[in-house]
């Protein structure tokens, strides 16, 4: 007689072979919460993009995790989809230094909620190799920097994809109600995954992740989550430093012609790449100007202004400043498009291009309070590769406007107590409300 016990071992080989996602994808009823707060501890020293914002799918839908649908260390958990604000797990945060990146140009991908890192790992089974895994790729949280975590920044407006660093031509895709890998394809809206609003709390809401305290990580006032700045080692990426963003580009002597050679400059990168910042913002001889060479006054009376240095190294990220009007200054002239290659015409709306370096004011609540109104490569991609971006565009009728931009109609762009422009819920009424001085 086969002993019961060996009957069962059996039966569990069959399954394993038969269904390895059945047993892969394990579940558990509890965490062991001391191993967990080991494997997963957050990384208080990191350089924070973003902090407890949701990740979209091109259908509108989010990304989520439920913290016990892995080991007992909240390891292999896979990344699932499912309507906004129905699930706790919703919110993400995005890492460009820190103790588990060190790599000029890389994001981890992080669960606000249990601190474990997006993962591609091709030597699991197929179905069952993207995941959240201890960030560093060390199942107790012993690891530092792997590749298989690592992600190319795109500092653009628009949707982005997730190439994992340690398998070229690969892409995070949606399939089904997860997150799976995919070859790449530019064409496959599936592979297309936009950073969104705050998440919404659900029953025990998203947390800080194994109790670590986020308080003091507070969003823009308008809907999205703020970039946390910390003292790890500047990278290029699309959030601020705390020094950056508490200017407003208008400190000591304000170049009033654009540089065509290295210079310093503000924020990433140090020095101006002047080829690189022609890429990014170069001038669209197709567009169709309704204005060009103009003032915009703001409501306070002052003028918009911005420092050509005042940027990252491709003039990207520049604070639009408000000053006193200078008709005569180049740095306070500004195109009016209305129609073009940043501009499909769709909205009936209108870009504001700066006259002197060819970038697009542009508005992004994700950034942090006080940093969300920029100068940007129009099109909302950091290298010039961007068509239209409905955060760039705004209804202008006449000689003034409302400054609320096509793709939120409950914010609009104020001047701010740092004496540049910044985003605030409208009140409707004359604060939101520019002129253009022709």
């Amino acid at each position: 007689m086969i002993p019961q016990a060996a009957t069962f071992l059996a039966y569990a080989t069959l399954l394993v072979s038969a269904s390895p996602l059945a047993l892969q994808r394990r579940a558990v009823t509890e965490l062991n919460e001391e191993a967990t707060k080991e494997a997963q501890p957050r990384d208080d020293t990191a350089t924070r993009a973003f902090s407890d914002v949701q990740i979209k799918t091109a259908d509108g839908k989010c990304l989520f995790v439920d913290k016990l649908s892995g080991d007992f260390r909240a390891n292999l958990t896979p990344i699932q989809v499912a309507e906004c604000g129905a699930t706790d797990g919703q919110g993400w945060d995005v890492i460009t230094a820190g103790k588990h990146n060190d790599q000029l140009n890389s994001m981890l991908i992080v669960s606000t909620l249990t601190q474990a890192c997006f993962n591609f790992d091709p030597r699991r089974a197929a179905g069952n190799q993207v995941n959240l895994f201890s960030c560093g790729g060390r199942a107790a949280g012993e690891g530092l920097v792997t590749d298989s975590q690592l992600f190319a920044v795109d500092s653009g407006a628009g949707p982005s994809t997730f190439q994992p660093n340690n398998e070229k031509g690969k892409c995070f895709a949606v399939k089904g109600k997860v997150v799976d890998i995919a070859d790449c394809n530019a064409d496959d809206k599936a592979q297309s995954f936009a950073f969104g609003g705050k998440p919404a709390a659900v029953g025990g809401g998203n947390g800080g992740g194994n109790g670590a305290d986020i308080g003091a990580q507070q969003p823009a006032p308008t809907t999205t989550a703020a970039a946390v700045a910390t003292s790890a080692p500047a990278v290029a990426q699309p959030a601020a430093s705390s020094t950056s963003a508490a200017g407003n580009g208008q400190q000591g002597n304000i170049s009033a012609a654009n540089p065509t050679t290295p210079v310093s400059v503000s924020r990433a990168g140090g020095t101006l790449n002047p080829t690189a910042a022609a890429e990014a913002n170069a001038f669209d001889a197709t567009a169709t100007r309704a204005f060009t060479k103009v003032a915009i006054q703001a409501p306070n009376g002052q003028c918009l202004s911005v420092d050509p240095t005042a940027g990252d190294f491709r003039q990207n990220l520049i604070p639009v400043a408000v000053a006193a009007c200078d008709k005569a200054s180049p740095n306070q002239q500004f195109d009016i498009i209305s129609k073009g290659k940043h501009n499909d015409g769709k909205d009936g709306a209108m870009l504001i291009v700066s006259s002197l370096t060819n970038g697009c004011v542009s508005t992004d609540g994700r950034r942090a309070d006080g940093d969300t109104v920029t100068l940007f490569s129009c099109g909302g991609r950091a290298a010039g590769e961007g068509l239209t971006n409905t955060g760039q565009l705004v209804k202008v009728f006449g000689d003034s406007f409302l400054w609320s931009p096509v793709n939120d109609a409950a914010t609009c762009v104020v001047p701010g107590t740092q004496g540049r422009l910044v985003t605030a819920a409208c009140k409707e009424d004359n604060s939101e409300t520019y002129k253009i001085v022709a």
